[in-house]
């Protein structure tokens, strides 16, 4: 037990120390703001049949708790799913390996410090509940039982399975890779929408069971950012049903919460130092890599070229044949069916390619002795770009043969924001997840018919886009660009 707990606070303080540990304790504080809004705000996040509860202890509670169930489950995710591969990168998987210590007790340690990091955030947003509930002055009194056990009994079981499923990702051949980073967003969906039933499986988020403690005029119940006509009636809420069925309930979730984190130990290596170890003798010596090279010759054409084709390459390289073979058939469909829809499909399949953009800090030191980070940025986002048309190329010349020229502004609109999305946040964070995350979500939502984040046009109504102007999609491009080089000559200047 004490190595479990020594490796799990270890592992937490060193989280702790990053730059994004900071902004999601920020954001945290932001989400308790959204969650209990002024009294008169016109946006809430628990409607009760346009009703709320009077601002107490154990309402403000429930709904800064229901809102961190929500969105740490899917930002929490991306945050502590790297515990890992951090210990690959730094070497200290091969230390961990070596020692007596096993495989169980790792996945626990790395489970429990999951699970300190996101229950920290939530911890941030219960003060928060808190100094909100004086502010908002409907009422003074202070109920620390009422306003902690939402958050032990909704928000903490949630947070658990977010843990484990960020271990269980990672441990997982398939799932470690781009590929498990877009399929947690639907997972997450799924679970947030369907847990909300009554007939989710162990009572789901713990939603439903909360109906028969609302008015009896709540005939719906819509939890998640909602805008309302005008500020909704109030009653006062009686708390959490604590009866047995209710915690059993709870405590069943987070057991199989622990149950998940644990079950990559019977497929796990645990850092095998001996197949390592092989794959390293089998390499050549560097010796024999470079004795003999004749003398590098002139290259003709131009440097700005050389290095776009360079970008290209770098880009697609490790595509395996059932990318492009699926990226071909996408192209078929899109010469016979309707352009718009063909479009946000396309453009969904080089996601895992996308990602890279901007995060091939291994390179840095090399580098960082180009002459021109501006050019080889600018030919890493025109990679990006030439990525982007080669894809979507289908829908752009069927809407070029009907002379569609407000689809062609959206698509090329599109085809400059998408990429400079990706190297923008690929340069800021320096992981692909991130975007992999947001541009699936952004995606998602396109899909949706949430026209006013139409970034492609693939919403069109009678051949004009119905998402915002494409200059202005392209001006975000730009912006975005020069976010990334920002950071980009800033880091430069540094070294």
């Amino acid at each position: 037990m004490s190595a479990l707990w020594g490796l799990a606070v270890a592992d937490f303080r060193e989280r702790v120390r990053r730059p994004a540990y900071l902004v999601m304790l920020i954001s945290a504080v932001g989400l308790g703001w959204l969650a209990v809004p002024p009294t008169d705000a016109r946006w809430v996040v628990l409607d009760a049949g346009g009703s709320r509860g009077l601002y107490t202890s154990a309402y403000v509670g429930l709904v800064t708790a229901l809102t961190s169930a929500l969105w740490l489950t899917f930002v929490g995710f991306y945050l502590v799913r790297d515990a890992v591969a951090r210990d690959v990168r730094t070497g200290v998987g091969q230390l961990l390996a070596a020692s007596p210590l096993r495989t169980p007790v790792y996945l626990a340690g790395k489970f429990a410090s999951n699970l300190l990091t996101l229950g920290s955030m939530a911890g941030t947003m219960a003060v928060t509940a808190l100094v909100l509930q004086l502010l908002r002055g409907e009422s003074r009194t202070v109920d620390p039982a009422g306003l902690l056990a939402p958050f032990v009994f909704l928000a903490l079981p949630m947070l658990a399975v977010t843990a484990a499923a960020a271990l269980l990702f990672e441990t997982t051949p398939v799932l470690r890779s781009g590929f498990g980073n877009i399929l947690w967003c639907f997972v997450w969906m799924a679970g947030a929408i369907g847990g909300q039933s009554a007939s989710a499986p162990l009572g789901g988020i713990g939603v439903a069971q909360l109906a028969g403690t609302m008015p009896a005029t709540a005939d719906t119940f819509g939890l998640g950012l909602m805008y309302v006509d005008r500020p909704l009636r109030t009653f006062e809420w009686s708390g959490l049903p604590l009866d047995a069925g209710f915690v059993a309930g709870r405590v069943a979730v987070t057991l199989l919460a622990v149950a998940v984190a644990l079950l990559p130990a019977l497929w796990f290596h645990r850092f095998d130092v001996a197949a390592r170890s092989a794959a390293a003798r089998s390499l050549p010596e560097p010796y024999t890599v470079y004795k003999g090279l004749p003398p590098t010759a002139a290259v003709a054409g131009s440097a700005t070229g050389r290095l776009l084709a360079a970008e290209v390459r770098i880009l697609v390289s490790g595509a395996p044949w059932w990318w492009w073979a699926g990226a071909a058939l996408l192209a078929l469909a899109g010469l016979a069916a309707p352009p718009g829809p063909v479009l946000a499909i396309v453009w969904i399949w080089p996601v895992l390619l996308w990602s890279r953009l901007g995060t091939r800090r291994e390179a840095g030191a090399i580098l960082a002795a180009y002459p021109a980070p501006r050019r080889r940025l600018l030919a890493e986002w025109a990679a990006g770009v030439l990525l982007a048309a080669t894809t979507g190329a289908p829908p752009a010349v069927r809407m070029l043969a009907a002379a569609d020229l407000p689809g062609l502004a959206a698509w090329t609109a599109g085809a400059l924001f998408i990429p400079a999305l990706a190297l923008a946040l690929g340069t800021l964070t320096g992981v692909p997840r991130t975007f992999q995350a947001v541009y699936t979500i952004l995606w998602y939502l396109v899909i949706n018919d949430v026209a006013a984040l139409d970034f492609m046009g693939a919403l069109r109504v009678h051949g004009h886009p119905a998402g915002p102007p494409a200059p202005l999609v392209a001006a975000v491009a730009v912006a975005l660009f020069g976010a990334a080089f920002g950071a980009v000559r800033l880091r430069h200047a540094r070294r």
